[in-house]
């Protein structure tokens, strides 16, 4: 065979492969999760080790090609030194036993956020078991120091995913210039940049976006407003932030989707979902190929303590969002449905 023939056979190669990616992306961002956990006791342990904590939703939660959560507290059997608190009136501790990552690979997740307030609960064995459970059981992580971002690959689409957290061990979320450096490295390797971040005042009079740094308890918990809208100059994608435990407005910038906060979505347990704290969305994001935001689709779910997450029929997390993005972005041009679809307008 001439080598015309072989470069044109080469070039026709290369071409499908290119030709082979997706028109349309989708990405599911859920909030935060702790599956139950076995310190002090084990009786604040799910019954059937977890597996119907998430069960009525799995459905949906596989349904993208890329599904993101982030992990509170730490996958750990035993031992480990519990952190101690500064105040012990809003200090908790999780540690889950590793075998519940069967939960995340049953419900579809991809992606775990690792960058977050409890990461660090049972000191560096904790951190290094939730890498090593996570990693055993396929599944990508990001946001400790040790493991700033990682790249996924699926049907030809090349994921890139960071995520930030004020605190200790954690890719630090009021470091902007670091994360800059992050996003745009991510985007120069990737099709679609992922970022996620734990940020922002807790509790449910910290609802709205008051686009200035928070300061709760003490601690800077960053301007969440002004780290989304710098990192999707950068090259971010989609931004899905949580930390507030209850879930805040979504905006749509330069045709790139953020989420403020999506709240508790699977929090069994030793963390208030009473009211307003146990609504969360599932939020679906559809882009094209380069990322630029088509459309979304928020699912309503709804947890009670000690209880498994329910689709909400009431939808009452779709109208909150509704009702947030109204106040915290009047000039957003986007319109989030009754049936709960995000929509750019019209042409």
């Amino acid at each position: 065979m001439n080598r015309f023939l072989i470069f044109t056979q080469c070039l026709f190669l290369s071409y499908s492969v290119v030709a082979q990616k997706k028109d349309t992306i989708t990405i599911i961002g859920v909030g935060d999760i702790m599956m139950g956990s076995n310190y002090p006791t084990a009786e604040r342990l799910p019954p059937n080790q977890g597996l119907d904590l998430m069960k009525d939703l799995e459905s949906i939660l596989s349904s993208a090609d890329i599904t993101m959560g982030n992990l509170e507290g730490v996958l750990l059997n035993d031992g480990g030194t519990a952190k101690t608190c500064r105040d012990p009136k809003v200090c908790y501790v999780f540690r889950s036993p590793q075998q519940y990552v069967q939960n995340l690979v049953n419900a579809g997740f991809d992606l775990i956020s690792l960058a977050n307030n409890h990461s660090g609960d049972f000191g560096e064995l904790g951190r290094k078991s939730s890498i090593k459970t996570l990693e055993e059981a396929g599944l990508y992580h990001a946001g400790q120091t040790t493991k700033p971002y990682t790249i996924v690959e699926k049907e030809g689409v090349r994921y890139g995913f960071t995520a930030f957290a004020p605190n200790s061990g954690c890719m630090n979320l009021n470091d902007i210039e670091s994360a800059r450096k992050i996003v745009a490295l991510l985007d120069s390797l990737t099709d679609i940049v992922i970022v996620s971040f734990h940020g922002g005042a807790e509790g449910p009079e910290h609802q709205q976006v008051p686009r200035k740094n928070e300061i709760f308890h003490g601690e800077n918990r960053g301007n969440v407003y002004a780290f989304a809208h710098t990192l999707i100059d950068e090259g971010a994608d989609i931004i899905f932030g949580h930390g507030p435990h209850v879930t805040r407005a979504i905006e749509v910038y330069k045709d790139r989707f953020i989420a403020y906060s999506l709240g508790n979505f699977c929090t069994y347990g030793g963390i208030n979902v009473s009211g307003i704290n146990g609504w969360a969305p599932i939020v679906k994001v559809y882009t094209n190929a380069k990322g630029d935001f088509l459309k979304a689709q928020i699912t309503s779910t709804i947890q009670s303590y000690s209880s498994p997450v329910k689709i909400d029929s009431q939808k009452q997390v779709l109208k909150r969002i509704q009702e947030l993005t109204k106040k915290d972005f009047p000039e957003s041009t986007i319109k989030i449905r009754e049936d709960g679809w995000v929509m750019k307008p019209a042409k």
